[in-house]
């Protein structure tokens, strides 16, 4: 086995950050057990980190007419596409959580059309899919694919928003060596104790 790349940005200690990112840390280990890598190594960049997690929430947290475990969806498959190894294991362990299903996430990190998905998310991610790797060639008949599965213009464009949010998330993750934290790898496929 080959050892894991080393990070090509500086984490920063936690002591050194800004407090509100430093607060934002200590939550989320709080909730979660651990800080995720992608919080240390974005908050290299402290304004840019706040930008990035701004949006993140904006797009990820809301309510609307796609499931939070939906939003997961797209984020798994588009980052498969994308070769981003940090944001499919860790959107996978958020997907498998969020959609109570501990086999879900592999199947649309390696394939989602043959995922034990309803034909409405099928549809969600083909134009997720497209936006993420082929958005030049978005046209109106991919719009009236999503229309027979009732998304309204709003889940449209959250479909679209995550796909392309993602995308920059996957380059500055391998760009920058981003590995992902090894609890993730566990999440939510064994029941809690």
């Amino acid at each position: 086995m080959t050892k894991p790349a080393t990070p090509r940005f500086p984490a920063p200690a936690l002591d050194t950050l800004p407090d509100d990112i430093r607060t934002r840390l200590l939550a989320v280990q709080d909730k979660s057990g651990f800080v995720p890598n992608v919080f240390l190594t974005l908050a290299y960049r402290p304004d840019e980190f706040r930008a990035f997690f701004a949006y993140h929430d904006a797009l990820m947290e809301k309510d609307g007419g796609l499931t939070k475990a939906e939003r997961e969806m797209i984020v798994v498959a588009t980052s498969a596409a994308n070769q981003c190894q940090y944001c499919v294991i860790a959107h996978g362990a958020i997907l498998r959580i969020r959609a109570k299903n501990p086999l879900i996430a592999d199947q649309v990190a390696v394939n989602y059309r043959k995922a034990d998905i309803t034909p409405r998310q099928k549809a969600m991610l083909d134009f997720a899919m497209k936006v993420s790797v082929d958005a030049q060639r978005i046209s109106d008949e991919d719009f009236a694919a999503l229309a027979p599965h009732g998304f309204s213009d709003d889940d449209i464009w959250d479909i679209a928003a995550i796909s392309a949010f993602f995308a920059l998330s996957n380059r500055l993750a391998n760009f920058t060596g981003m590995r992902p934290n090894d609890e993730f790898y566990l999440m939510g496929r064994l029941p809690k104790k």
